[in-house]
C-alpha cells in the first residue's frame, strides 16, 4: 500500500490521552476524480481525520484486495494513533479487520472516516464486545470447519444487550453503535452461509436479538430499534428473498414496532418506506389468492402475510387519511387526486381495487365448494380460510379512506353473502373484533349474527362438577321471590361458571331441571300480574318494561335480575318462550324509538298520532285538535298532567310543531317512563357478559327478529316428521310395533299435547330456530323391563324417554296420555 501525507506532523497530542477524534454526523458520499487510476484493482482513497489538533485528509492508494487491518497498520505508521485505538467508517459503517477493501465494496476515491476509540467514550466495553463479535463471524465465514468458536455469538449478543441502558436514552446510542459496528451486515453475511451450522448460529443470534430488545425496552423507547430490524429486513430481502423465514420474522417484528413508531417525512420510518412493504405483502396475498381457489385444499394467504399487512396498513391508513374520505375521480384520472402522499394514495387504492376483486372471485369459488358439499351432505371449511375473514376487516378498514369504497366492498361481500356468512359462522372467535360485521347486516344471515351474538356471552362449561358453578335450590312454590334472592346473592363470577339447579324435595337435577328452570322463571318474570312487564296489545307473546312497575319497591333490583336471567338463558341456548317488544329491543340496541317502533305495543296511540301527521294543516292549525304539549299519566290509580316540554300547556300543536310533539309524546311515553328499569336491565345483562363494554354491541349486531328465535325458538308446528329423524332407539327396533305406534299416537296429538310432551321428554318446550337438528344432541328411546302398567318416565338431562314394550296401542296411547296434561308433563321432576 503507498500513501502521501498531506501534513506531516503526527498525532503526538493522541498519544498523551486527548479526547481528539469525533464522529462525522453527516453521511459519507465518495468523491469524484476526473482522472480514473489506471489499474481497475487500484483504488485512491481519502483518510478524513478531524480534532482540534488534527484537521486534516490522508490520501492514499490501495489495493483492493487489501485488509482492514493492514490499512490500520498503515495508519499507525503515519500518524502514530495505535491500531487498537481505531475505527475505520465508511458510509457511516465500521469496517472491520477480516474484511478486505473489495468485501466492504469500498469505491475508488472514497472518503473514508477514522474514529478513535476514546478513553472518555461512552459503552467502551458494549463497543469493545460487538465489535469482537463481529469478528468472530468473519472468522466463521472465511474459515473451514472443524474450526473453535470461544464463544457463540448468540452469547455475546445477549451480553451486548445486558449492558444497554433500560431507562434513559443512553440505549439509543448503544443501538446506533451495533447498527455503526456492521453486525447487522456480519451476521445477514453469516446466515447466507452455505455452512448450515453457520446459518444456524446466524438465525438464532438475529432472532434472539430482535426479541430480546422488544422485550427489554420499555414502550417509549422501542422506536429506538427501528433503524436496526429495518436495516436486517433490507439486507435479508437483497440476499435471502421475501419468502424466507428470517426475513418474514424480521418484517413482522418491524410491523409490530410500527404502532410505537413515528411515521412521517421526518421520523423513524417514511410513509414510502412502510408503503413498499405493503406493497410487497399485498402482492404475496394476491397471488397466494388465486392460488388457492386452484388448491383442492383451498389454501389461502398465510397468517403471518395478513397480520403484517395489517400492521403495516394502520400506521399509513393513519398517515394518509385526514378527516374526510379522499375523492378518487376514476381509474384513469387518478393523477388528479391532491395529497401530500399521492403516488402513495394512488398506489393505496390500485391495491385494494385488486385485492377486492381478488378477494371476490376467490368468496365465488368457495360458495361453489360450500354448495357441493351440502349437496353431498358435507359441511367442511378448511382452515386456511379462516385467515380470510381477518383480511377482510383489513380490506374493509382501507375502504373507508376513499370515498365510495366502503360500498363497493360491501356491495362485493353481499354479492358472495353464503360465503360470507360461512366464514363467520366457522372461524370467527372470541378473541376477535367483530365489531367491523356490524356495520352492514344485509351481508349476514340470522346464523351468522347470531354466532356473532354468542361470542359476546361466556361459553358454558361442560364439566357439570364445576365447584365454581353456583347452585340453587328453589321451592316451586316461591319460584320468582328465591330465585331472585339467589341471583341477588350470588358472584356474577360463579353465574358465568354456570348453574346447578335443584327444586325442593325433588330429586331430580341436572340440565334438564335447569332448562325447566329457566322456562318457569321467565314465565313469571314476564307475567304481567307481577308488573314489570307489560304485553303488547297486538301480540301478546311480546313484552316491554311497566312504566308502572314502581309499585314495587325492589322493582329495579328485579329488573337487573331480569337481565341476568335472560343473559344466562340465551347463553344456555335455553328458548323460554317469550319475545320483547321492538321498542324494548331498539332501547338496548342504544336506537332513538321512532313512531312505527310502538305500533304493537299501543295500537290506539299509533293510530291517533299517525292521523295528527297526516291531517290537512288547515284543519290543524285551526285548533280542531284542541291539544298542547302535554300528556295525561295514570299512576297509582289516579291521573295526572305532564309536560312534554317546558310551559307545555300553553303551546298548542300547529301544522308546524306537530311531529316535534308526536315524537316528544313517543319519548316520553316509551323512553323516559322506563329508563330506569331498561337501565337495570342492561345492567344485569352486562354482569353476564364476557366484557361489559359488549352489552349494546350484542344487541347492535341482532335484527329484533334475531332476538325473537333465539329466545322463542321456532314458532311452526312441531314436526313429527322431523322429530323422528332426530330419534334413536336403545332396546326397541325402528321395525317394532311399539315405534310405530307410539310415532302413530304423537301424530294424532295436538300441537299443545305435543307441546307438553316434549317438555316431558327434555324440559323443553319451545324447540330452537332449526327444530330438532339445532338440539345439542338427538333423542332417544329407551326400552324399560318395567310393567305394562308403569308409565312413561324420562332422563331430561340425555333427551331420553323411557317405556315398556307395551302390549297393544291402546295401552300406549293412554299412557301417553296422562303424561300429556298439563299438569303432569310440566311438573314431574324428572332426572
Amino acid at each position: 500500500m503507498s500513501s502521501s501525507l498531506s501534513s506531516k506532523r503526527k498525532l503526538d497530542d493522541y498519544a498523551g490521552g486527548g479526547d481528539s477524534l469525533i464522529l462525522p454526523t453527516n453521511v459519507i458520499r465518495s468523491r469524484k476524480d476526473d482522472t480514473p487510476l489506471r489499474s481497475p484493482t487500484r483504488l485512491k482513497l481519502y483518510l478524513i481525520i478531524t480534532n482540534v489538533f488534527w484537521d486534516n485528509t490522508l490520501d492514499f492508494h490501495a489495493i483492493s484486495s487489501d485488509t482492514i487491518k493492514s490499512i490500520h497498520e498503515e495508519i499507525q505508521d503515519i500518524t502514530g494513533i495505535p491500531v487498537t485505538e481505531q475505527r475505520i467508517l465508511y458510509n457511516e459503517k465500521q469496517l472491520h479487520w477480516e474484511q478486505t477493501l473489495d468485501e466492504c465494496q469500498v469505491e475508488n476515491f472514497a472518503e473514508l472516516s477514522l474514529v478513535g476509540r476514546m478513553r472518555s467514550a461512552k459503552h467502551p466495553k458494549a463497543c469493545e464486545l460487538i465489535n469482537e463479535a463481529v469478528s468472530i463471524v468473519f472468522v466463521m465465514c472465511k474459515k473451514l470447519p472443524p474450526f473453535i468458536v470461544p464463544v457463540s455469538v448468540k452469547v455475546m449478543l445477549a451480553e451486548f444487550l445486558s449492558m444497554m441502558p433500560r431507562i434513559n436514552l443512553e440505549a439509543s446510542e448503544q443501538l446506533k453503535l451495533f447498527g455503526a459496528s456492521s453486525a447487522p451486515a456480519a451476521l445477514v453475511m453469516l446466515y447466507m452461509s452455505p455452512l448450515r451450522t453457520n446459518r444456524s448460529a446466524a438465525d438464532e443470534a438475529i432472532t434472539h436479538f430482535i426479541t430480546s430488545i422488544m422485550s427489554i425496552l420499555p414502550v417509549r423507547l422501542r422506536h429506538e430499534s427501528v433503524p436496526i430490524i429495518f436495516e436486517f429486513c433490507n439486507l435479508l430481502k437483497e440476499a435471502a428473498g421475501i419468502d424466507d423465514p428470517l426475513y418474514c420474522f424480521c418484517r413482522s417484528s418491524l410491523g409490530a414496532m410500527t404502532e410505537c413508531t413515528m411515521i412521517g417525512r421526518k421520523a423513524e420510518l417514511a410513509v414510502p418506506v412502510i408503503f413498499s412493504f405493503v406493497e410487497e405483502l399485498a402482492a404475496k396475498i394476491s397471488h397466494a389468492l388465486i392460488l388457492s381457489v386452484g388448491s383442492r385444499r383451498f389454501f389461502g394467504p398465510s397468517l403471518v402475510d395478513i397480520s403484517d399487512f395489517s400492521s403495516f396498513v394502520l400506521p399509513l391508513r393513519k398517515a394518509i387519511k385526514g378527516y374526510d374520505p379522499i375523492d378518487v375521480p376514476s381509474t384513469e384520472n387518478l393523477r388528479g387526486v391532491p395529497h401530500v402522499y399521492t403516488d402513495e394514495v394512488i398506489n393505496f387504492y390500485r391495491i385494494f381495487l385488486d385485492l377486492l376483486s381478488k378477494l371476490e372471485w376467490c368468496l365465488g369459488k368457495l360458495e361453489d365448494r360450500i354448495n357441493s358439499d351440502l349437496k353431498r351432505n358435507k359441511d367442511t371449511l378448511h382452515i386456511g380460510f379462516c385467515h380470510y375473514l381477518e383480511f377482510m376487516k383489513e380490506l374493509n378498514s382501507i375502504s373507508k379512506i376513499y370515498n365510495g369504497c366502503e360500498g363497493l366492498f360491501w356491495e362485493a361481500m353481499t354479492k358472495r353473502k353464503g360465503a360470507f356468512c360461512k366464514l363467520v359462522i366457522k372461524c370467527a372467535k372470541r378473541s376477535d373484533d367483530n365489531s367491523w360485521i356490524f356495520v352492514c347486516k344485509d351481508v349476514t344471515n340470522f346464523e351468522a349474527r347470531r354466532h356473532l351474538a354468542m361470542l359476546m356471552l361466556p361459553e358454558v362449561k361442560d364439566d357439570d362438577d364445576d365447584e365454581e358453578q353456583h347452585e340453587m335450590l328453589i321451592d316451586r312454590s316461591h319460584l320468582l321471590a328465591e330465585s331472585f334472592e339467589y341471583m341477588k346473592n350470588a358472584k356474577i363470577e360463579s353465574l358465568r361458571a354456570g348453574l346447578y339447579m335443584e327444586f325442593k324435595n325433588e330429586e331430580a337435577a341436572g340440565p334438564g331441571v335447569l332448562r325447566e328452570w329457566f322456562f318457569l322463571v321467565c314465565q313469571a318474570i314476564f307475567n304481567p300480574q307481577n308488573a314489570l312487564f307489560i304485553s303488547c296489545s297486538n301480540d301478546r307473546r311480546r313484552f316491554y318494561p311497566n312504566p308502572a312497575s314502581k309499585v314495587d319497591p325492589l322493582h329495579l333490583e328485579y329488573f337487573r335480575f331480569s337481565g341476568k336471567v335472560i343473559a344466562l338463558a340465551l347463553m344456555h341456548k335455553i328458548q323460554v318462550g317469550i319475545v320483547f317488544d321492538r321498542l324494548f329491543f331498539m332501547q338496548l340496541a342504544g336506537r332513538r324509538i321512532t313512531l312505527e317502533d310502538i305500533r304493537d305495543a299501543d295500537p290506539l296511540l299509533y293510530n291517533s298520532c299517525k292521523q295528527i301527521l297526516e291531517m290537512d294543516p288547515e284543519a290543524i292549525d285551526q285548533d280542531a285538535l284542541g291539544l298542547s304539549f302535554v300528556h295525561e299519566v295514570e299512576e297509582l290509580g289516579t291521573r295526572k298532567t305532564v309536560d312534554l316540554c317546558i310551559d307545555g300547556k300553553s303551546i298548542a300543536v300547529n301544522s308546524e310543531n306537530r311531529r316535534q310533539y308526536v315524537d316528544s309524546l313517543i319519548q316520553h311515553r316509551f323512553v323516559n317512563s322506563v329508563a330506569d328499569q331498561i337501565d337495570h336491565f342492561a345492567k344485569g345483562f352486562a354482569d353476564i357478559m364476557s366484557c361489559r363494554r359488549f352489552r349494546i354491541a350484542f344487541f347492535k349486531c341482532l335484527e329484533p327478529e334475531d332476538l325473537d328465535f333465539m329466545l322463542h325458538g321456532n314458532e311452526s308446528a312441531i314436526s313429527v316428521d322431523d322429530w323422528k329423524a332426530h330419534t334413536m332407539y336403545d332396546g326397541f327396533k325402528e321395525t317394532d310395533d311399539q315405534i310405530s305406534w307410539f310415532w302413530k299416537i304423537v301424530g294424532e296429538m295436538t300441537a299443545e299435547q305435543k307441546k307438553i310432551l316434549l317438555f316431558f321428554w327434555t324440559s323443553i318446550k319451545y324447540l330452537p330456530i332449526e327444530g330438532f337438528s339445532g338440539l345439542a344432541t338427538r333423542l332417544s328411546i329407551y326400552k324399560t323391563s318395567d310393567s305394562c302398567g308403569r308409565l312413561p318416565s324420562s332422563h331430561t338431562c340425555f333427551y331420553q324417554l323411557c317405556f315398556p314394550a307395551y302390549p297393544t296401542s291402546d295401552v300406549m296411547r293412554d299412557r301417553l296420555s296422562i303424561i300429556t296434561q298439563e299438569h303432569i308433563g310440566c311438573s314431574f321432576g324428572a332426572v
